[in-house]
């Protein structure tokens, strides 16, 4: 089977193994040879991310100005809530459970020595244009009112943009992530740090793994009581969605299974077609737990800010920032790149191993927000059938 034909999670556990395997041997002049390729694609991605985010950002808020009026907004705030709540759920986790599972692990990373002990060989610097949060507020001018103006130029040169912003995203950075993943691996490799963070790494895969089924479960606690509905019942019929999403690893591409769970959890089958495309678009709550639990590990590890006032203003705008990421491949972790940068104080390196560890529990993480969904949807049916 041709590499192209892999999906961007084995290329990454790939990567991984052969950074690893590698710096066992490779000479430190040829390791200078792949850090001077991160160097420049770190630069690279550095400049696009306001791009990115006026990109995806943008026509996602215009679109959301299509809808059914108040059950449009009823819809977003239920789904914006629920991611919002899920980071905040995740954060407190992570707090109380960290120091016990990691253990010495987060020391060790802590007294990694991330100055790079070898270094480029040259670097090209590419500053951006503009800063991420001057990116984010023209962001959610433009799509606020373009989704309020009658015209249609300017709702599809955002469209236009989104789908150049989509097409670097798919042709250069992911192709080109597997080849950075692999710098990063090779490099902590040659310099004695691997150990401390394939240790750290798997923890922190299992621990945010049930933290999904636990968020899950709550999902529809709340939304079974509310729909008058079984919870655990509803939660197993929307199981299909479940593994559908394993094996895609796309919101999008599940939608159609996710339709048919919803009705068959007694969702009318109007509303079920107006709120799980919405939901598939705004909705991520597994998304945002996962970004928030890596992150609250490399923070503390690092020494950088992790009060929940500084993570509780992250949550927030990453609830937002991810709208329409679901249509991009990683599109939830670029989307978080601006913010960890700018808000949590994230490098080059530490945004490396965010996209390493969120992309080895990509589908997941999919997989447990289309099945969120349905629980949004039984409890907006419940809405709108009490209105009327």
């Amino acid at each position: 089977m041709k590499m192209s034909k892999f999906g961007i999670l084995p290329r990454i556990l790939i990567a991984i193994a052969l950074g690893i395997g590698c710096s066992f041997f490779f000479s430190p002049w040829l390791v200078r040879v792949f850090l001077t390729f991160n160097s420049i694609f770190s630069n690279f991605l550095g400049m696009f991310i306001p791009l990115l985010i006026i990109g995806l950002v943008a026509p996602g808020i215009a679109d959301l100005g299509k809808g059914a009026g108040k059950l449009l907004l009823i819809t977003v705030v239920l789904a914006y809530g629920s991611t919002v709540l899920s980071g905040v759920f995740s954060y407190f986790s992570c707090s109380l459970a960290y120091p016990h599972i990691l253990g010495n692990g987060l020391a060790s990373l802590g007294n990694m020595d991330m100055s790079n002990k070898l270094i480029p060989y040259f670097t090209i610097e590419m500053p951006a244009f503009i800063s991420v949060t001057t990116a984010l507020v023209l962001a959610f001018i433009l799509g606020l009112t373009t989704a309020n103006i009658s015209g249609n130029t300017m709702r599809g040169f955002l469209v236009d943009f989104r789908d150049i912003i989509t097409s670097v995203i798919s042709k250069v950075i992911i192709p080109c992530l597997p080849l950075y993943i692999f710098g990063i691996f090779l490099q902590m490799g040659a310099e004695g740090h691997v150990g401390a963070v394939l240790g750290a790494f798997l923890k922190i895969v299992g621990f945010i793994f049930l933290l999904h089924v636990t968020e899950l479960v709550t999902i529809f606690l709340v939304a079974g009581p509310i729909a008058k509905k079984n919870p655990f019942k509803a939660l197993i019929t929307m199981l299909p969605a479940y593994v559908t999403a394993l094996g895609t690893s796309s919101s999008a591409a599940t939608i159609p299974v996710t339709l048919q769970q919803a009705v068959k959890n007694g969702v009318r089958p109007e509303t079920a077609g107006f709120t799980v495309p919405l939901c598939a678009t705004i909705h991520m709550p597994c998304s945002i737990l996962k970004i928030v639990a890596v992150a609250y590990a490399i923070t503390i590890s690092m020494g950088l800010p992790s009060d929940f006032g500084t993570y509780i203003g992250f949550v927030m705008m990453l609830g937002i920032t991810m709208v329409a990421a679901p249509g991009v491949p990683g599109g939830a972790i670029m989307a978080a790149l601006g913010l960890l940068s700018s808000m949590l104080g994230f490098d080059a390196n530490m945004q490396g191993l965010m996209i390493a560890i969120y992309i080895a529990m990509d589908s997941f993480g999919t997989a447990g927000n289309v099945t969120g969904d349905g629980a949004i949807a039984l409890i907006v049916d419940r809405i709108r059938g009490g209105k009327e």
